[in-house]
């Protein structure tokens, strides 16, 4: 999950393929429940680092489309009070889940704040940390647990939580959640089902990757004096590498982190991936890239090789796996 707000802008509709339509089916409906799923008592589950009791959430809060996502992926709409969408954020209605994002209440467009929760009587938060999460904001699990609110992070996010930081590759984390929050909401076999799907598409697209040396790419987030990317502990590190590239900033022990431009040019990468949100489309960007002398003579720059990634496939969610099969098949045109 991004670490910086977002201004708001107008999105462009999103094309459901097969495989999404069937990612709905197993998942998405968020009609049944499963019989135990209301059952009293607590489960431990680690929370980054931590090892945290849980009770069933009736009134959860989820914090950006990738949050509403994997509750949603879980079948678990009955058990999700409303969402707080921030600007960054594509509208609801273009979400493979919109039907259950209709569900519930929009609480806010806004940043997350400890406010919106207390007047949601929420029992549950699901958000990353330094981004739903942060300190400056006064809104962090420490302070919802004397609240009695109960919280869930983005393994994603925790590479860097403080006194319970926990470390694994993006889409290994995207797992993690949704096994997570099966066992929160009593849903384990679900759970299962649905990672087990994803792990199959994964798979799917590395039996078809390109051979050879793999294709440099820079992901250009935002920044014009110094660009904004995605370093190692991000979605779009693995989505650029289980489709046969190679993130130019893999080796940056970083989530989404500003490097400079004399970088980026000695990379010499062979494809640019636009992150797509806010009032930043990614046409501006592209004509940024085209036009700075900093940027114009890439290789990826002289050959137009531009692919776009919509914002919630680039933040940590369902829809990683989207991001990476439309990416994939990119890739695999351009070697044609």
């Amino acid at each position: 999950m991004r670490t910086t707000p977002i201004p708001t802008a107008a999105r462009r509709p999103v094309a459901l393929g097969s495989a999404l339509a069937a990612a709905l089916v197993l998942g998405g409906c968020g009609a049944e429940v499963e019989p135990d799923a209301k059952e009293s008592g607590t489960v431990t589950v680690k929370r980054c680092g931590e090892p945290v009791e849980y009770t069933v959430p009736e009134r959860a809060v989820a914090y950006e489309g990738g949050s509403a996502d994997k509750l949603f992926a879980l079948g678990l709409t009955e058990h999700v009070h409303g969402y707080v969408m921030p600007p960054a954020n594509p509208p609801v209605t273009e979400s493979p889940w919109a039907s259950e994002y209709a569900k519930v209440k929009m609480l806010s467009d806004d940043l997350l704040n400890k406010e919106v929760v207390v007047e949601a009587e929420s029992d549950l938060v699901v958000a990353g940390w330094n981004s739903g999460f942060k300190d400056e904001r006064g809104i962090t699990p420490e302070i919802l647990d004397k609240l009695g609110i109960q919280s869930f992070m983005h393994t994603e996010s925790c590479f860097n939580y403080p006194g319970h930081p926990e470390r694994m590759s993006p889409f290994e984390a995207l797992y993690t959640d949704l096994e997570r929050l099966g066992e929160i909401f009593r849903v384990e076999d679900r759970a299962a089902d649905v990672v087990d799907g994803l792990k199959k598409r994964v798979a799917e697209v590395g039996s078809k990757a390109p051979t050879g040396d793999p294709v440099p790419v820079f992901l250009y987030d935002s920044g014009t004096d110094q660009p904004f990317t995605a370093g190692n502990q991000v979605p779009p590190n693995d989505i650029i590498k289980a489709a046969g590239g190679r993130n130019v900033f893999d080796g940056l022990d970083e989530r989404w982190t500003q490097v400079n431009w004399e970088s980026v040019a000695e990379a010499e990468p062979e494809v640019v991936v636009i992150l797509d949100y806010g009032d930043q489309p990614a046409q501006k960007k592209i004509d940024f890239l085209r036009k700075s002398a900093h940027t114009k003579g890439l290789p990826a720059v002289r050959k137009n090789n531009f692919f776009v990634l919509d914002y919630n496939e680039g933040i940590s969610g369902p829809r990683n796996i989207d991001g990476l099969e439309k990416f994939a098949t990119y890739l695999r045109e351009l070697e044609g």
